[in-house]
């Protein structure tokens, strides 16, 4: 199976030490995808909607496609400074522009409470972020095989 290399992944972690640890677990399992970076709720809002403001979103090539590229998947913490992930999850699902991106949570929370929160909500996944460096890598390679590798989105317009 071929990985689909082109697809950008948006990680909201704010954490440096946990979004380093992923980044060099990716790296190690050659996922070649680019990644980008949001440390807080504010930082989503502002990427993606200004994503929807560009040219990418009217079928025209991006003008710089470091920036204006849609996320395949967005792995999302749920406690963050200022809007947290709950929010963020719920606005998301509630926007027909957004609605349709997966959003896996990746929270080091196990509470029964937010797991059902989340998938009321709309989340596709909701992983826990083990203190296990090795339980850490099979999360995270569970991840990869499934959303990055096997899974086949939607067409999004």
């Amino acid at each position: 199976m071929t990985k689909k290399l082109h697809e950008p992944l948006l990680v909201v972690e704010d954490s440096n030490e946990d979004f380093r640890m992923l980044q060099r677990l990716m790296r190690r399992m050659s996922v070649q995808n680019p990644i980008h970076r949001c440390t807080n709720g504010d930082e989503v809002l502002e990427f993606l909607y200004k994503l929807g403001n560009d040219a990418y979103t009217k079928g025209e090539d991006p003008p710089n496609s470091k920036v204006a590229l849609r996320p395949s998947v967005i792995l999302l913490d749920l406690n963050l400074p200022g809007i947290d992930g709950r929010d963020i999850l719920d606005r998301l699902k509630q926007d027909n522009s957004f609605k349709g991106i997966p959003i896996v949570v990746f929270t080091t929370s196990s509470n029964p409470k937010d797991i059902e929160l989340c998938y009321q909500k709309g989340a596709n996944g909701y992983l826990v972020k083990p203190m296990d460096a090795q339980e850490l890598k099979k999360t995270i390679q569970a991840f990869v095989d499934y959303w990055l590798e096997a899974n086949i989105p939607p067409v999004l317009d």
